[in-house]
């Protein structure tokens, strides 16, 4: 009986001393594991550790592979949207030819139809100018090989020594003088030597779209009034089909010119007006960036660069900023009162302002003791 009882003693105390002893593994496993895991976060901090690191800079990280493809799929298809644009815009061409063009002719008035045919072809000839320029010109590359031109920092993706205001296309895989972006649209990039054709074709594009809109918006009314009526005629035959009353009088039919017509008409305003919405936002904002004297990549450099100095108590000036009037004429490539007929409401292929390598800075900037954006 007491052998049974030391027996049973034994094999508690036995049961006891696995349970301690497996509490203290699991204790140490877990103590092992956390410092692991902050043995790792450490790692991984001190891998990607950037002082200028913020929200912007994360976000621009999780869409990496949302413009990685982005950039693929211009790289291929930048044809087809050239090829889609010469489409759209041959298609409005040949709606106002042969739909509003004869009914201005016949309804209004002498001085009238002069302004419009006048206006109209103006419009239309600066349209393809430019698209055709900016689509064609070069954006200006620098020299690959050693120069003397002065860099700024080397540039991370090529290698290649980076001269101011100078940045890297992943389309076309190589520096851009005053890289504004790359536009699907022109199968180019926009940089130094085509900007100009850039925002001029934006302009243009959007005040042609405003004004097919404005001189279309009567006949695009009755013209979506009668598809309306059509469908109701439509509506009305199917039903007497079904109900058989041929006894009845039949509606008045459209022929398929006048479906036609009406339909071109609808088809003229709705696209004329949502360019005029995409388009003429794009053509503001890039006005705004002109007015700053910056493009958009440098927008968020000197964004960047104005908090970082804010810190430390120094203002940031913009060193490529000469005013309001001088960044529009820097722009435009006005040095003369005459330029603004000649090389702004004309076509003009005359070079920009400088090499888009180097740069004069305005002597506001360099008694302010800014700093340069790069």
């Amino acid at each position: 009986m007491r052998s049974r009882q030391w027996l049973f003693i034994g094999m508690i105390r036995l049961f006891l001393r696995c349970l301690r002893l497996g509490r203290r593994r699991r204790l140490r496993f877990q103590k092992s594991l956390g410092e692991l895991c902050s043995y790792g976060k450490l790692c991984i901090k001190s891998l990607v550790y950037n002082s200028f690191t913020n929200s912007d800079v994360i976000i621009d990280s999780l869409f990496e592979p949302v413009y990685w493809l982005v950039d693929h799929v211009t790289r291929w298809f930048g044809v087809a949207f050239v090829v889609l644009v010469i489409l759209l815009t041959s298609s409005i061409v040949l709606i106002v030819y042969i739909c509003v063009l004869p009914l201005i002719l016949r309804t209004y008035s002498t001085g009238w139809v002069v302004w419009h045919l006048s206006y109209g072809h103006w419009n239309l000839l600066m349209i393809v100018f430019h698209y055709y320029k900016a689509a064609r010109t070069s954006p200006g590359y620098p020299p690959q090989t050693k120069t003397d031109i002065p860099s700024v920092s080397i540039c991370r993706k090529c290698i290649a020594p980076k001269p101011a205001r100078t940045h890297h296309c992943s389309i076309c895989n190589r520096l851009v003088g005053r890289l504004l972006r790359e536009a699907a649209w022109l199968n180019n990039c926009v940089g130094h030597y085509n900007h100009r054709y850039f925002f001029s074709f934006c302009l243009f594009m959007t005040l042609g779209c405003i004004y097919c809109s404005v001189s279309s918006r009567e006949m695009f009314r009755e013209a979506y009034s009668a598809i309306e009526k059509m469908k109701g005629y439509a509506k009305e035959k199917l039903h007497m089909a079904i109900n058989e009353t041929y006894y009845q009088t039949p509606p008045p039919p459209y022929t398929f010119r006048e479906k036609m017509f009406h339909k071109c008409i609808v088809y003229l305003f709705v696209l004329c007006s949502s360019v005029t919405l995409a388009l003429g936002a794009l053509a503001l904002w890039h006005g705004l960036l002109i007015t700053r004297g910056e493009t958009s990549i440098e927008r968020h450099i000197n964004k960047k660069e104005k908090q970082r100095l804010q810190k430390k108590g120094r203002i940031y000036r913009n060193p490529y900023n000469y005013g309001r009037l001088d960044n529009w004429r820097v722009f435009f490539g006005v040095e003369t009162r005459r330029h603004w007929i000649t090389r702004v409401l004309l076509p003009s292929s005359h070079l920009p302002c400088g090499d888009g390598l180097t740069w004069t800075v305005p002597p506001s900037v360099t008694s302010s003791k800014g700093v340069l954006a790069i």
